[in-house]
């Protein structure tokens, strides 16, 4: 039988969530997923703190738990590396979201009702709860993607999306290689580009609780300028990439 939903998230430096996490989303499957051959992955992308430990320990108690350790590689290349695991697991469905625990589980079916009309479906933070720092980049991103791709996409870099496994494993194929900074954004390109209707489903953004940003302020610049310069050099790749999805 195979793997009907994977749910994959990347993990870094959250000890103080992570049980809690993993709780949270492995009751999701059991409850609205009952009957069905699921998985949680998590990829520790080389936490400097006790997450890969907690993770470990939780393995005996949560069967469906995939654990995968990495050296630390940025949150993009653990997102693709948990995505490339599903697509290894044959999962039919893969639903993607981060560690932070600032998403509620259940806003899930909004997206899970939607996945016969689309390959590709993402959510938007109707309300987003973050400094305005990010939110100032984040729209700068969003107008500089409709200006270079003529694509508008509320939320491109959201981590609350569900993709058909077989309909991923040909995304990340086109993925430039290095895997970008955001890899989340080009794949949402690519799956608009090609005629996907993402939906752009409002869901709740709740407040950060626990840990912190990882990137702030300059270095957020920094790496939004690399992110800018890299769909640039994409955009040249496109109509090649979006004939392979087709």
């Amino acid at each position: 039988m195979s793997i009907k939903l994977a749910i994959v998230m990347p993990a870094y430096n959250e000890q103080e969530c992570m049980e809690d996490v993993v709780k949270i989303w492995s009751d999701l499957l059991d409850t609205e997923f009952k009957g069905e051959d699921t998985r949680l992955i998590v990829v520790n992308d080389g936490s400097k703190d006790n997450t890969g430990k907690i993770l470990d320990s939780l393995i005996p108690k949560y069967p469906k738990l995939v654990v995968v350790h990495q050296p630390n590689g940025g949150h993009g290349n653990a997102v693709v590396h948990a995505y490339r695991k599903a697509v290894e697991l044959e999962a039919e469905y893969i639903f993607q979201t981060d560690s932070d625990d600032q998403f509620i589980p259940e806003d899930v079916k909004k997206l899970w009702d939607k996945k016969a009309e689309s390959n590709f479906i993402l959510g938007y933070r109707l309300t987003r709860h973050d400094a305005v720092f990010r939110l100032l980049i984040t729209r700068i991103l969003r107008w500089s993607m409709f200006l270079v791709y003529g694509t508008y996409i509320m939320d491109s870099n959201i981590p609350f999306r569900l993709i058909k496994g077989t309909f991923l494993k040909k995304l990340l194929a086109q993925l430039p290689n290095p895997v970008p900074f955001a890899p989340n954004i080009f794949l949402a390109i690519m799956a608009k580009k090609s005629g996907q209707e993402l939906f752009n489903i409002p869901i709740v953004h709740k407040e950060r609780a626990t840990g912190e940003v990882s990137i702030q302020k300059m270095k957020l610049l920094k790496v939004c300028w690399q992110s800018f310069k890299e769909l640039l050099n994409f955009r040249l790749e496109l109509n090649n990439k979006i004939k392979n999805l087709i």
